[in-house]
């Protein structure tokens, strides 16, 4: 497999990923309703994702350091809405 289509899987795989949580994001931000989100399981996911857009940082991979940015930005916006809205 190419370089090129390495970082296009890559890239691929990241949208797919990251994207998944902007129907939990909206529907938080829509309804407020936090009560099934679980602060301790997404503070965790959080900081997983935040040590892998280091991670990524570190070795330079576009493909890792886009995804976990966008990833981290959604759950920290579910974990805003979640410590505001109980």
């Amino acid at each position: 497999m190419s370089p090129t289509a390495v970082e296009t899987l890559g890239f691929v795989a990241a949208a797919l990923t990251s994207l998944c949580w902007l129907p939990q994001a909206w529907r938080t931000i829509s309804t407020r309703d936090t009560r099934a989100i679980s602060l301790w399981t997404q503070s965790l996911f959080a900081a997983g994702t935040a040590l892998w857009l280091t991670y990524g940082l570190q070795i330079g991979s576009w493909p890792v350091i886009v995804a976990n940015a966008l990833t981290l930005a959604l759950v920290l916006l579910i974990v805003t809405m979640k410590l505001r809205f109980g």
